[in-house]
């Protein structure tokens, strides 16, 4: 199959729990609308604090799914193909993101004993 024919092809493997993303999706909105009732309404701080966390972790089941369908699936079909560094590196990079770590670069990563 040709390059354009497989991205035409192509289905990200977090579809096949769209609805699902959707739905949590959904509930953030609610949750950050709600948030911001309480900042006009001018409520209590650890209320707001204590929202503002909860809308965190449901941000963070969302990423954790969409991480998880992206290893079972783009990251496993890239690895199978012999495809996988550039993969491996990407979602290191963004797990370091959101770790607040510096990311390393490939001369590092290949010099460091153990790193792979």
């Amino acid at each position: 199959m040709s390059t354009d024919a497989y991205a035409a092809h192509f289905r990200h493997s977090y579809t096949k729990d769209k609805r699902n993303l959707a739905t949590r999706l959904r509930r953030i909105e609610g949750q950050a609308r709600g948030i911001q009732r309480l900042v006009e309404d001018e409520a209590y701080c650890l209320d707001i604090l204590q929202q503002v966390e909860a809308l965190t972790a449901a941000a963070d089941q969302v990423a954790l799914l969409v991480l998880e369908d992206h290893i079972d699936g783009c990251l496993t079909h890239a690895v199978e193909t012999g495809q996988g560094r550039p993969y491996v590196d990407e979602v290191m990079a963004v797990v370091r993101r959101t770790m607040g770590r510096p990311a390393r670069n490939a001369a590092t990563r290949r010099q460091t004993p153990g790193a792979d």
